[in-house]
């Protein structure tokens, strides 16, 4: 196997994607209603970030998520997708200038490459290279690559996967339990339904007081997705899958071109915003792969009834709150 530099942009051409959320006519109509809502709360024109508020809200996933991680109940929607607009007035996660995280990639302690089987985009961290102190610019940090995930996720992808490799943290590297639960607050308040998984591999015994610590914060659904030491080679195609895990992908993390790579994909410009053509994100990340409308016959199932339901016995895939899929075959 060569080494190489060339990160994944898209997912592997075998990829379905999935879950793939079916609504009926009673829970479309609610996220109707939830989208009047939401709208009456957008800033007044003349606001310089109203088009970036206008712009989020108007993604198709954004009211259906808020939906679904309230149960469908509508008074806690509401009130969610209020918190997480005033939220992102005052963080502004979709306008974080490049140049002010960089350095905190320089050792590769958060990295975006590949996806999973799913067509999920994978973001890896690892404590063991951690090169900075502990700073609010360490939580922007991880919100500018979290919104990197959501601009590379394939058309129908809501998710991502998050993999933490242990491998050469200490005590003093990883991040502490207070920091822990700020990037667990935002992960659960203002990305619903964002996490597909959350895969820990090579956790020394000697943190294991960490999670012990922040389980108490984690609430049922995220600690449902949650897995540890998995065999990665049956959710990440081993064309993706780095060679240290098992994989065929020799990928040599180089920063610069790894920076590169990814902002020219996403097109950040670099003030934050987006160049000529990006504003609603990278070209189409999943142009190589088969629509599901296309030469399939589509099944709609409950979520106990896939196979990745039998083999997990939970839900990792995302669909807790008993949402359908769609299992597609071919015709």
């Amino acid at each position: 196997m060569v080494k190489t530099t060339a990160v994944h942009l898209f997912p592997d051409p075998s990829t379905v994607i999935k879950p793939i959320h079916v609504y009926s006519d009673e829970q479309t109509a609610q996220i109707e209603e939830l989208r009047q809502y939401a709208h009456s709360l957008v800033l007044p024109e003349s606001d310089p970030y109203y088009k970036w508020e206008l712009r989020w809200l108007n993604k198709p996933d954004t009211m259906p998520r808020y939906m679904r991680a309230a149960k469908w109940k509508m008074n806690d929607a509401q009130k969610r997708i209020k918190g997480t607009l005033e939220w992102r007035r005052e963080f502004k996660p979709d306008l974080i200038p490049p140049d002010e995280v960089k350095v905190e990639s320089e050792t590769g302690k958060i990295i975006l490459n590949g996806f999973d089987k799913d067509g999920r985009p994978i973001i890896y961290m690892r404590p063991g290279r951690e090169n900075t102190v502990t700073s609010p610019r360490q939580l922007r940090h991880l919100v500018w690559w979290l919104e990197r995930a959501k601009d590379m996720m394939p058309p129908g992808q809501e998710t991502l996967v998050i993999m933490v490799d242990y491998k050469t943290a200490t005590l003093r590297t990883n991040p502490s339990i207070s920091t822990a639960i700020k990037v667990l607050g935002i992960l659960q308040q203002h990305y619903v339904e964002t996490l597909g998984r959350a895969i820990v591999i090579n956790l020394p015994m000697i943190l294991n007081f960490f999670y012990k610590g922040i389980t108490p914060f984690l609430d049922p659904v995220t600690r449902d997705k949650m897995r540890f030491n998995p065999d990665v080679t049956e959710l990440i195609p081993r064309s993706h899958l780095d060679s240290e895990f098992g994989g065929d992908y020799e990928y040599e993390f180089d920063h610069e071109l790894h920076w590169k790579q990814v902002v020219d994909h996403c097109g950040i410009a670099s003030d934050g915003t987006r160049l000529p053509a990006y504003f609603d994100g990278p070209k189409p990340a999943i142009s190589t792969l088969p629509p599901p409308e296309n030469g399939v016959v589509s099944t709609t199932v409950g979520a106990e009834d896939t196979p990745e339901k039998k083999d997990e016995g939970r839900g990792a895939a995302g669909d807790e709150d008993g949402d359908t899929l769609v299992v597609v075959k071919e015709s």
